[in-house]
C-alpha cells in the first residue's frame, strides 16, 4: 500500500465516489478529487461530512472534465492510485446512443492515458452491471465476471456505453497500457445512505417507494455503496486484483416487491406509503410509450437477474453487508436529510 502519495478519485460529486473518498480518509490516505467546476467544491465538502469527514482531512479538489483533454495530467500527477468513477450522464433531449456512448469511451481513455503517463500504479474502474447483464435471456445460472452485455440485442443507450467504455478500457491497458494495472468493479444497484440532495438514481428506487409507487414485475441485485468503497480499495491494492473484474451483489437478486415488503416490515409507520402493488407488464410498456425513463426497464421485466460476488469474496475477502440493511439504511437517509414528499 502506498499512502506516501494521494489517490485520485474521478467525478467527486457522484454518490459511489463520495463513499470511496470516506472510505479513502479513514484509511488514512490523500485524496484528490475531480469536478467539472470548482462552484460544486463546497457542496461536495457538506455531503462528505456528513458522511462523518472531519475538517482536517487530507482533501483536494482538482477541475476536469471527461469531455476534454485539459487539466487530466494536473489531475494524476504524483498520484498512486486512480479510482475513476466518473461517467457523463447526458439529459434533456441528448438521446442518440452516440451521446452517451462516445463521452463514456473517450472518458475513460483520457483518464487512463493520464494515469500511465503520470505513473500510476493502477486504476480501479467503476464500471456496470449493466456491461454485463443487458441484452440476455433468461439466464439458468447466476451472472458472473465472465459474462459480457450482448450488444446485438435490445440494449438500452446506458448499458451500451457501460459495455463499450469498459471493453475500450480492457483494450487500452492490452494496446498501450505500459505496464499500468487495471480492475474493474462491477456493482448491481447500489443503495447505502445518501449524503445530501444530489442522490443517485438508484437511490431513487427507493424514494420512489417510500413515496408510494408502485412496482414494476424488475428483479435487480443489490449492494450497499459503503461496500462498493470497500471493494474498490481491496481492488486498489491487493495483488489478485490487477487484470480482473468483480461483480458488487450482497446476495441474491429481489423483486421490487419484495424490496418494497422490507420497507414495510423494518421502517414500520415511515413506511406507510410503500405499495407492494405490482403493475401489470403491459401497463407498465404502455407508459413508456410516453416516458424515456421506462424504456430501458421494458426488456427487463420479468428477468431474474441474479448473480454472485462470490469472486469479490474469495479472491479479495469482501464481505458486504445483508440486502436488507443496505435497504433500511436508504430509507433511514432520505428520512434523516428530509428528501421525502
Amino acid at each position: 500500500m502506498n499512502k506516501e502519495k494521494p489517490v485520485l478519485v474521478t467525478g467527486g460529486t457522484g454518490f459511489i465516489a463520495q463513499h470511496c473518498i470516506l472510505a479513502l480518509l479513514r484509511d488514512g490516505y490523500q485524496v484528490r478529487t475531480t469536478v467539472r467546476s470548482l462552484a460544486r467544491e463546497a457542496e461536495v465538502r457538506d455531503n462528505l461530512k456528513t458522511g462523518g469527514m472531519r475538517p482536517d482531512d487530507h482533501l483536494s479538489f482538482v477541475v476536469a472534465d471527461l469531455t476534454a483533454d485539459g487539466g487530466w495530467a494536473e489531475a494524476a500527477a504524483g498520484c498512486a492510485y486512480v479510482l475513476h468513477g466518473a461517467s457523463p450522464t447526458p439529459s434533456g433531449d441528448q438521446t442518440r446512443e452516440e451521446d452517451w456512448i462516445q463521452p463514456a469511451v473517450e472518458g475513460n481513455l483520457r483518464v487512463l492515458r493520464a494515469a500511465r503517463d503520470a505513473g500510476v500504479e493502477r486504476v480501479v474502474l467503476t464500471s456496470a452491471f449493466g456491461a454485463v447483464c443487458a441484452g440476455h435471456k433468461q439466464m439458468e445460472r447466476p451472472f458472473d465476471e465472465t459474462d459480457w452485455s450482448d450488444l446485438s440485442g435490445k440494449v438500452w443507450p446506458y448499458q451500451k456505453s457501460k459495455t463499450l467504455a469498459e471493453r475500450a478500457a480492457w483494450d487500452f491497458i492490452a494496446r498501450e497500457g505500459g505496464g499500468l494495472e487495471l480492475s474493474a468493479v462491477n456493482p448491481v444497484t447500489v443503495l447505502g445512505p445518501a449524503l445530501g440532495a444530489d442522490y443517485s438514481h438508484s437511490i431513487r428506487l427507493i424514494k420512489g417507494m417510500m413515496e408510494g409507487q408502485a412496482c414494476a414485475r424488475i428483479n435487480t441485485g443489490l449492494v450497499d455503496v459503503r461496500d462498493v468503497a470497500d471493494l474498490h480499495l481491496r481492488a486498489m491494492t491487493h495483488p489478485s486484483a490487477s487484470g480482473q473484474r468483480f461483480l458488487a451483489i450482497a446476495g441474491e437478486s429481489m423483486w421490487l416487491a419484495d424490496i418494497a415488503r422490507v420497507l414495510r416490515h423494518r421502517m414500520g409507520p415511515a413506511a406507510g406509503k410503500v405499495s407492494t402493488r405490482v403493475l401489470p407488464n403491459w401497463l407498465v410498456r404502455l407508459g413508456a410509450l410516453g416516458n424515456p425513463s421506462l424504456k430501458g426497464v421494458t426488456p427487463l421485466l420479468g428477468l431474474n437477474l441474479n448473480a454472485t460476488g462470490e469472486k469479490a469474496r474469495r479472491l479479495l475477502g469482501w464481505t458486504p453487508r445483508s440486502r436488507e440493511e443496505a435497504i433500511v439504511s436508504t430509507a433511514g437517509s432520505l428520512i434523516q436529510l428530509g428528501l421525502l414528499r
